[in-house]
């Protein structure tokens, strides 16, 4: 068992678990940011500051009040507030488009709003006069929106009793305790950034920050994680799929290396200095509701492991009874991290949120999974068509709603193949996949773009009118051009890395000065561009350098920068036995 101090109770609420640690060893350090630590005594006086500006900005025990702070020690401190003034906080990312924000503070009914100067939602600065309110287990922690199976995201209201049951089970489980260090890669709008944060400060831990440049490339994440001597780290599938097979120094301080979000294809390394642990759960359950150690020996698909303590995984058929031993089901989650329900959606919270005659109140996933025969749980799909692309659940008809507002498409359906969404199209006029691209930025998160438009005169459909999927052509023989006039490269620089580009994206219908990251790219497939052209160019060049140019043009700027230092850097004989 880790150490707590001696007053902190289990299923307490995690505000007051800070305040008991607060009080025991306040000068212990909470958050590193960036070269800044932040004290647990500092981030105490700076949340009941903030607490103290939304209580005389009106917000009251109960309420509920949006955060949309860049990753930071600033943002925690502002989730630690919400709780400081009794209310529950909706997480907001803030790369996602303005309407889309805007539309999830309105919909969850939000009090308040806590956002950077000049992002159009609003911001509180602290009041010197503190507030401190103490919340019951049963009073509301977060509501976060997740993708809604009607076209429409859907908020899940978590309970502080929800949260406090995961971060149980994670100090057990993975001995958190005082001076445990942990990293925080997850972004806010993402479940996991919950698991990765309150664990961490309800044990007296030190919480890691890791910069954009760091958290979205495998190489500098694995580098950064032995630097910082993190213990204990999650990181979603599409990441930790490289870092456990890469090599990792012995003396790693790395203990633990969780996961989650997609289906989880490779296992680690063996004589990795860390543990790899597969888990899996749905928002509606408190982000974890199975976990299981992934074994470096095994040639199926690794298991997503056997339910977490306070937890129970029932497989049922589609009348509500057990499946048979050894077949499938649907899965149905009990237990003390089944959430509230969605806010404003009664209906819908009673189909999903179920009275089971035997196992009581239970929430249906929606999702397929096996037992085996060692106990453990394979997963095998979605029952509804719900997806999880680059680890991000996704509902395709989310997707195919919004595109269906725009005037130049007359219909569409959208699913995923090999991995990306793909949106086929039947337009009303004419449209470029950029255009298509850029409108649906404006209302969707970047994930939830597609990476391939397919326009069809007409969608296949079968005898009873459904659309008929199995027709669908390949993506790639009917690819909407991204742009009109393109431009094509003008330098060998740019013609090399639109080659690898290119071939990266596996087409070749976009200019050099087309975004990258709206062609479909994401930091996995930025990683392959990185790692090509650092053969091709002999430099050292970062995902982040991507990241910063987006376009091929801006990125061979940056190539021929990175050429002309080191030629300027070589002595002369460097440059005579180059020359020979």
């Amino acid at each position: 068992m880790r150490d707590l101090p001696a007053t902190t109770t289990l299923s307490h609420p995690i505000s007051l678990r800070i305040r008991e640690i607060v009080r025991d060893a306040g000068p212990a350090v909470a958050i590193e940011s960036g070269g800044m630590s932040l004290s647990y005594a500092d981030l105490d006086a700076r949340a009941a500051a903030l607490a103290g500006a939304l209580a005389v900005r009106g917000v009251t025990p109960g309420a509920t009040v949006a955060v949309g702070l860049p990753r930071s020690a600033e943002q925690i401190v502002a989730l630690l507030a919400v709780w400081y003034a009794g209310a529950a906080y909706l997480p907001l990312d803030p790369a996602w488009p303005e309407a889309r924000l805007e539309s999830f503070v309105e919909r969850a009914g939000c009090a308040a709003v806590i956002a950077p100067r000049g992002s159009g939602l609003g911001t509180v600065a602290p009041d010197d006069r503190g507030d401190f309110v103490e919340v019951a287990a049963g009073d509301l922690a977060y509501v976060i929106f997740t993708s809604g199976s009607t076209g429409e995201p859907k908020a899940v209201e978590v309970g502080h009793d929800n949260l406090a049951a995961l971060v149980d089970w994670h100090l057990d489980a993975f001995a958190v305790g005082a001076g445990t260090r942990s990293a925080h890669l997850a972004g806010l709008g993402f479940d996991a950034a919950a698991w990765e944060v309150w664990p961490t400060l309800a044990a007296g831990g030190t919480l890691c920050l890791a910069d954009d440049a760091v958290r979205l490339d495998p190489v500098a994440l694995r580098d950064w994680l032995v630097r910082e001597r993190i213990d204990v780290a999650f990181a979603p599938t599409a990441l930790a799929e490289p870092l456990v097979t890469m090599d990792w120094p012995a003396d790693a301080r790395l203990r633990v290396l969780l996961t989650g979000a997609d289906k989880l294809t490779v296992r680690p390394r063996p004589g990795q200095p860390f543990v790899f642990v597969n888990n899996y759960g749905p928002t509606e359950c408190t982000v974890v509701a199975t976990s299981g150690v992934v074994a470096a020996e095994g040639s199926a698909l690794p298991s997503i492991g056997t339910a977490i303590s306070g937890t129970t995984i029932h497989l049922l058929d589609p009348g509500g009874d057990d499946v048979m031993r050894g077949a499938p089901g649907e899965v149905y989650i009990g237990g003390a991290q089944v959430a509230r329900g969605y806010r404003g959606d009664p209906a819908l919270t009673e189909a999903r949120f179920v009275s089971h005659p035997k196992y009581g109140r239970l929430y249906r996933t929606g999702d397929l999974a096996l037992r085996l025969e060692d106990g453990d749980y394979a997963f095998l799909g979605r029952v509804d068509g719900q997806v999880k692309v680059r680890g991000h659940r996704i509902e395709p008809a989310e997707v195919a709603a919004a595109l269906n507002r725009l005037p130049e498409i007359a219909a569409s359906h959208v699913l995923v193949r090999d991995g990306d969404l793909v949106a086929y199209v039947t337009l009303n006029g004419e449209a470029t996949a950029g255009a298509l691209r850029a409108a649906l930025g404006e209302i969707l998160p970047d994930y939830m773009v597609p990476a391939h438009f397919a326009r069809l005169d007409a969608m296949p459909l079968t005898a009873n009118g459904k659309i008929d999927v199995r027709a669908l052509p390949d993506p790639a023989s009917v690819a909407m051009a991204e742009s009109t006039g393109a431009r094509a490269p003008a330098t060998p620089t740019e013609l090399r890395l639109f080659e690898i580009v290119s071939d990266v994206l596996g087409h070749r219908d976009f200019g050099v000065d087309d975004d990258f990251f709206l062609l479909g790219g994401h930091s996995l497939l930025g990683t392959q561009v990185i790692i090509r052209a650092r053969d091709a160019f002999g430099i050292d060049l970062s995902l982040f350098h991507l990241f910063e140019a987006a376009t091929v043009a801006k990125l061979a700027e940056v190539v021929e920068t990175l050429i002309f230092a080191k030629i300027e850097a070589m002595s002369d004989a460097d440059i005579e036995r180059l020359s020979a």
